[in-house]
């Protein structure tokens, strides 16, 4: 493994049978609610980034999913490069979830929140960073967020 995947997150467009998508909702004191794509950083234990990308979700909701696709790539305030993948999730159990920054008191709630599949719902929630909600709702506006390129 090369080290400069640790500078590197994962995040997963995860996509229900139901056609709506996973988002985590943070509630953190002192700041208004936001939501965030499910992911996380890649390890040096971690294979690919798609590996990586299957832990998080593993880890943060214990589900299980399905990578379409490579939707976006952007780098963010900390000079880290995040890749946000497609992906069809059909089992999820928020109750498991393992990930590290649940067991810490100074993270603020996580919820797991089920939001519909239109640009509207997208645009209707204070999803960062800006730059993947204005992505997203675009790929939801053209019709090919699943479509494989």
């Amino acid at each position: 493994m090369t080290s400069d995947l640790s500078v590197q997150r994962v995040r997963a467009i995860l996509i229900t049978p139901h056609d709506t998508t996973l988002l985590m909702k943070r509630i953190r004191p002192g700041r208004d609610p936001y939501w965030v794509i499910v992911g996380g950083g890649v390890e040096d234990s971690d294979a690919t980034r798609e590996n990586a990308l299957l832990r998080e979700v593993r880890e943060e909701i214990a589900g299980e999913a399905e990578i379409v696709r490579l939707l976006h790539r952007s780098t963010n305030a900390s000079g880290e490069t995040e890749y946000f993948y497609v992906a069809r999730v059909t089992t999820w159990t928020f109750a498991d979830r393992t990930g590290p920054e649940f067991q810490r008191d100074d993270r603020g709630e996580y919820v797991l929140d089920e939001i519909p599949l239109t640009s509207e719902a997208i645009a209707g929630v204070n999803l960062l960073p800006e730059e993947i909600s204005a992505v997203l709702r675009e790929a939801l506006d053209r019709g090919d967020l699943l479509t494989v390129v």
